[in-house]
């Protein structure tokens, strides 16, 4: 994960300084974060992933040996992947690569009481999904929602959220989509 923020930081000529400026962060964490020696929440990750102008999803790299020129299907073997250990989150990338519209589907694993921490965070775009197992806590702004196997939501990803696993015994699966962008400048 660390080498492709430097990496996508790089191609867009931003230097850590410019990156610490837009997203509030230290240059040394940051630092830290590309060199692979800090683990970012998924807060964090939203906050670059805006300053670096792509979904969440666009911090993934494939897996695949040779890249396909079309790519239509995402084997689930070859499923690009992000945990998140402290929080106790894992995000598989479900869409393949590329696309016009910043479409981002995830198989999202949280493991019980698993969190994205107290801090609500905001970002870029558009989220909706669907509760495919166990139980979700999700937050946006004043409101908490709970949610159980088959609920579903949409927010504005700008709208400050964070999101849960109530149950302490099992895991809550979810069908995660983010769309890079606002549903207010599609028709």
């Amino acid at each position: 994960m660390g080498q492709r923020l430097r990496n996508l930081r790089r191609a867009r000529g931003l230097s850590l300084e410019a990156v610490a400026s837009s997203t509030g962060l230290s240059i040394g964490f940051i630092s830290q974060v590309e060199r692979g020696l800090s683990s970012p929440s998924l807060r964090v990750l939203a906050l670059l992933a805006d300053t670096l102008q792509i979904g969440i999803g666009g911090l993934f790299e494939a897996t695949l040996d040779e890249p396909d020129p079309d790519p239509i299907v995402v084997f689930r073997k070859d499923r690009p992947e992000l945990q998140l250990w402290r929080a106790g989150i894992t995000k598989q990338l479900l869409t393949p690569p590329g696309g016009t519209q910043g479409l981002s589907l995830f198989h999202m694993v949280l493991k019980p009481s698993a969190s994205t921490g107290d801090e609500l965070f905001s970002h870029e775009g558009e989220e909706a999904g669907l509760v495919l197992e166990g139980r979700l806590t999700l937050v946006v702004e004043a409101r908490t929602l709970y949610l159980m196997e088959g609920d579903s939501f949409r927010f504005e990803s700008r709208r400050p959220h964070r999101f849960s696993n109530p149950n302490p015994d099992g895991p809550t699966i979810v069908l995660w989509v983010n769309v890079l962008g606002s549903s207010k400048s599609r028709p």
